[in-house]
């Protein structure tokens, strides 16, 4: 039996229930399926109904790119409609991160296994709808990054949460560089728990639909026998992680990458000087901090941080004009503000931790 919970439209989520399973399709590839607030919304409707439906043992999320199913998973939240919100005053833009913010809790919370299907690209707000999956499936033709950094944002939708569980260093180092990460990675990192060939996705996804299964974790237990084994690709440069990015601050971090004798090391340093000063001292602060905070709470002090972003520094945002350099303008030079990573002070980056609602009425007070 199948069944559409969204309307009839073409819409930009998919639906249905099929045998025992709840199957969504992020239907934009044009887009690399960017979330938009009308997904969020429709991703959160599907979730919460199903929740309660005694048919729906498991849920299962994949992407699409322009030729079908899988091949991109989601590249993030759509950072047009949030250069244009932002710019503009629209009163959505509020909208967007609370509602997001909350679909990624729930996500975290669900009650039944939600398991992902996280083949192509996974970026930011991909992240975000895939890391607090029951199972995080990759293939190899994943690309796995958290890139905000490089658009004067910080890694949000829990970022702080799951990276900051990263062992070691890594955290850090992924969300200060945004670097870009494989299937064994990902798996290496605790952001993945295993690898299945990408020209097999399709039948397991099938067999959901038609085999019939005993519970939601016998559901769960089938994908994952599936896993096959995949390298990772950076052990070599674990080491080097691990000793840069525990370093105190920003400003020594760079410097000692810099005096390195590694083209690994200086490379990353460079990667570091083109990224927002300001934020990358934010999200090194940001990452820090959530190393000791639970969800609700690091979503809640991303939420105050998500708002400084665009409205702290009224005509000098750091976000709204990384946006502007790399998907509006497409002039890839951003003007930082300031200029240089030895120009950031601690005074710049307190505020960003300041709520700016009181407990009781902070938009995600509800969260637990």
């Amino acid at each position: 039996m199948t069944e559409t919970v969204v309307s009839e439209v073409v819409s930009d989520v998919l639906s249905e229930v099929r045998g025992q399973v709840g199957f969504i399709t992020l239907n934009r590839p044009r887009a690399l399926n960017a979330l938009s607030l009308s997904m969020v919304r429709d991703l959160m409707a599907i979730l919460l109904a199903w929740q309660n439906d005694a048919r729906v043992l498991a849920v299962a999320i994949r992407g699409s790119n322009k030729e079908g199913p899988f091949g991109a998973f989601c590249a993030g939240g759509d950072i047009r409609f949030l250069h244009q919100a932002g710019s503009q005053g629209n009163p959505q833009l509020e909208d967007f991160f609370t509602e997001e913010y909350a679909l990624n809790h729930l996500i975290h919370n669900y009650a039944k296994p939600y398991i992902a299907f996280m083949d192509g690209i996974v970026m930011g707000g991909g992240m975000g709808i895939s890391q607090g999956a029951a199972l995080r499936v990759v293939t190899e033709r994943t690309k796995m990054a958290m890139p905000e950094t490089a658009i004067g944002l910080f890694p949000d939708v829990g970022g702080g949460y799951f990276l900051s569980r990263c062992p070691g260093r890594v955290g850090e180092w992924l969300a200060l560089t945004g670097d870009t990460i494989g299937a064994g990675d990902a798996i290496d990192s605790q952001l993945a728990d295993g690898c299945l060939p990408a020209d097999q996705q399709a039948a397991v996804w099938e067999a959901l639909a038609t085999q019939t299964f005993a519970s939601g974790a016998a559901i769960k237990d089938y994908v994952a026998s599936k896993f096959i084994a995949i390298e990772p690709l950076l052990s070599g440069a674990k080491g080097q992680i691990d000793q840069y990015f525990a370093l105190p601050t920003v400003g020594e971090i760079v410097s000692a990458l810099e005096s390195a004798d590694s083209d690994w090391a200086r490379a990353t340093a460079a990667t570091l000087r083109k990224r927002s000063p300001l934020m990358l001292n934010v999200v090194l602060e940001q990452i820090r901090r959530a190393r000791g905070m639970g969800l609700a709470d690091d979503l809640r002090m991303e939420r105050d941080m998500v708002r400084h972003c665009f409205y702290l520094r009224p005509g000098q945002s750091e976000t709204v004009e990384g946006i502007r350099a790399l998907a509006v303008d497409k002039d890839h030079a951003p003007k930082w503000n300031p200029a240089r990573i030895e120009d950031v002070t601690p005074e710049m980056v307190a505020p960003f931790f300041a709520s700016p609602w009181p407990a009781h009425s902070h938009p995600l007070a509800a969260l637990a």
